[in-house]
C-alpha cells in the first residue's frame, strides 16, 4: 500500500489595484497548490502576472479560481444566472489565468470555482454542469477541483470527461449535511491553528470530520485547501503541514 498523500492548497492572488489580501508569499512553502482569482471576484491582470510568477518559480501547481463577476462582495453573494453565462465566464477565467501561465513557463493543473458560485454549484446539477462546461470548453486534461461529497459537482465533472477532486476545509465548520457553515456564522471558521490541524489531519487520514453539532461526518477529499484571509493563515499553514508529516500523510500536489 503506498504511503498517504494529500494535496495542501490556498486562494491565492485575491487582491486588486492597490488592495492587497494576505501574504501569499508567506504561505507558499508550506503549499503544494494554488488556487489564483481570475479577476472577477478578485485580482486584477498585475495581480495575476505576479501571483502566478511567484506560485512557479515556487514549483507550486498552478490551477484557475473563477467566480462570479462580483468584485464587490468577493464572489460570495449568490447569484442567478443563466447556464449559458456561467459556463462562458468561467472558460474566459480559465483561459485568462492559462495565459499567464503559460507566460511563465508552467501549465494550469485544475479548476475549483470560488466563493458563492462553488456552493451554489455543490448542490446544484445545473449549476455544477454549467462550471464543468466552461472548464472542459477550455481544456479536459484540467482536474474539477469541488466541495468534497457534492454529488452534482462529481457528475458534472464525469459527463465532461473531466476528472473530480473532492476538497476539504481544514479552517471552517461544517453542517451534518456536509456543506460550509455559512460565513454569516461567527463560528465559520476554525480559529485555533492546533484545531486547524487536527482537522486536517482527520481529513487526510480518516476521512472525516466533527459537524458543527459533534457528529461525525464523512469528507473524503484529495485536496485541502487553507483560507489566505485567515486571521491566523500563516499559523495554521505552519501547524498543518506539521501535523500531517507527524501523522505520516505526504503533501504532494494533485495527481502526483
Amino acid at each position: 500500500m503506498g504511503r498517504l498523500g494529500i494535496d495542501l492548497s490556498a486562494d491565492v492572488g485575491e487582491g486588486f489595484g492597490a488592495w492587497s489580501m494576505g501574504d501569499d508569499a508567506l504561505l507558499f512553502p508550506f503549499l503544494t497548490s494554488v488556487n489564483v482569482a481570475c479577476g472577477f471576484h478578485a485580482g486584477d491582470p498585475g495581480v495575476m502576472d505576479r501571483t502566478v510568477a511567484a506560485a512557479a518559480r515556487a514549483g507550486l501547481a498552478v490551477g484557475a479560481h473563477p467566480g462570479y463577476a462580483d468584485l464587490r462582495g468577493f464572489g460570495r453573494f449568490p447569484m442567478a444566472l443563466p447556464p449559458e453565462v456561467v459556463e462562458a465566464d468561467v472558460l474566459y477565467q480559465v483561459a485568462a489565468l492559462a495565459g499567464f501561465a503559460r507566460a511563465h513557463g508552467a501549465a494550469l493543473s485544475h479548476a475549483k470555482p470560488h466563493g458563492a458560485l462553488y456552493n451554489q454549484a455543490a448542490a446544484d446539477a445545473t449549476l455544477a454542469r454549467a462550471v464543468a462546461r466552461g472548464v472542459a470548453r477550455f481544456s479536459r486534461e484540467l482536474v474539477l477541483v469541488g466541495l468534497a461529497g457534492s454529488a452534482p459537482m462529481a457528475e458534472a465533472a464525469r459527463e465532461e470527461g473531466l476528472r473530480f477532486a473532492g476538497e476539504g476545509f481544514p479552517d471552517r465548520r461544517y453542517e451534518g449535511d456536509g456543506t460550509l457553515r455559512a460565513r454569516a456564522r461567527a463560528d465559520a471558521l476554525v480559529l485555533e491553528p492546533e484545531a486547524v490541524a487536527a482537522q486536517a489531519v482527520a481529513m487526510a487520514r480518516d476521512g472525516r470530520v466533527a459537524a458543527a453539532d459533534g457528529r461525525p461526518l464523512a469528507v473524503r477529499a484529495e485536496t485541502l485547501c487553507l483560507h489566505g484571509d485567515h486571521p491566523k493563515a500563516l499559523a495554521n499553514a505552519r501547524a498543518v503541514r506539521a501535523a500531517l508529516a507527524e501523522a505520516g500523510v505526504e503533501v504532494r500536489p494533485l495527481g502526483a
